[in-house]
């Protein structure tokens, strides 16, 4: 027989280091990001921020806590909330998330985060690909994510977003060329 622990928000607070819950399953987050990878999310912030800078609603948010639920807490790399109460976490879907791959959470990002992100509602989940300078744009239609497509030098727009943001991915991925 074989004994499966499960967790919950109480727990995961009391934990050292960085970690998610996913459905009452611990989860590492280590080794800490690269170079690379924090580069690239953080360019990818700064033009969601530089597309949506009159927006007053939405806020542009990096490794930030979201509460799905009891069992349930991820940290996104960027996320754009809107209407977000002033809290230690987010309390609702993000409209944009963004992952950047990491080779240790690559699976959970393409598999499991994919799954959680389209039940709750994200309206735009992002995969980044920092070592082949790629972006993968699924948008939520129906409850379902639709591929919008690869980009490794054109630009994105949000459009059905409170807050109307847009990804220059060549920018982005400019430096590492």
């Amino acid at each position: 027989m074989c004994a499966v622990e499960y967790y919950t928000y109480e727990d995961y607070t009391a934990w050292e280091g960085d970690w998610e819950l996913i459905y009452g399953v611990p989860l590492a987050m280590s080794p800490s990001p690269s170079v690379h990878h924090q580069v690239i999310a953080y360019d990818i912030a700064f033009e969601l921020k530089l597309h949506a800078k009159t927006c007053e609603k939405c806020l542009i948010l990096g490794e930030m806590d979201w509460k799905v639920n009891d069992d349930t807490v991820v940290k996104p790399d960027v996320v754009i909330i809107c209407d977000e109460p002033n809290s230690a976490y987010m309390t609702k879907a993000p409209e944009i998330i963004v992952e950047v791959i990491s080779k240790s959470t690559a699976k959970r990002d393409e598999k499991t985060k994919f799954k959680l992100y389209q039940e709750e509602g994200v309206k735009y989940y992002i995969i980044v690909y920092p070592d082949d300078l790629k972006a993968k744009v699924y948008r939520l239609e129906n409850n379902q994510y639709i591929k919008e497509g690869d980009y490794t030098h054109e630009k994105f727009n949000f459009e059905d977003t409170h807050c109307q943001s847009a990804i220059d991915f060549g920018s982005v991925f400019k430096r590492f060329r």
